[in-house]
């Protein structure tokens, strides 16, 4: 198997949490501190930053520190159109599903 599939693989890995998702959709806007990350989350920095981790590691993210606060960013925003691409993947799944029933 190739190594740019394995890394690929990584990529979607490490979008492979709820919480993730939830946070590259925050970040869609821009640059965002930890802490407005959790708040809006609803999560602890904690658990937060260990998501963050795993998504600056695969590459997915970018970070800054600014004095005690640390802000993150897309590295490549592009990942947006991969999470668009998922919800009309489960849109469709959802319509088909509710036509095999009513059906």
């Amino acid at each position: 198997m190739p190594q740019r599939h394995e890394l690929q693989a990584r990529i979607f890995q490490a979008l492979g949490h709820p919480l993730r998702v939830a946070i590259v959709e925050i970040l869609r806007e821009g640059e965002v501190c930890v802490c407005e990350i959790a708040r809006q989350v609803g999560a602890e920095r904690s658990n937060v930053s260990r998501h963050l981790a795993v998504m600056l590691q695969a590459g997915i993210l970018h970070s800054r520190k600014d004095g005690l606060q640390v802000f993150y960013r897309l590295r490549t925003p592009c990942v947006l159109e991969f999470l668009a691409c998922a919800t009309r993947v489960v849109s469709r799944k959802v319509d088909e599903d509710a036509r095999a029933l009513s059906g």
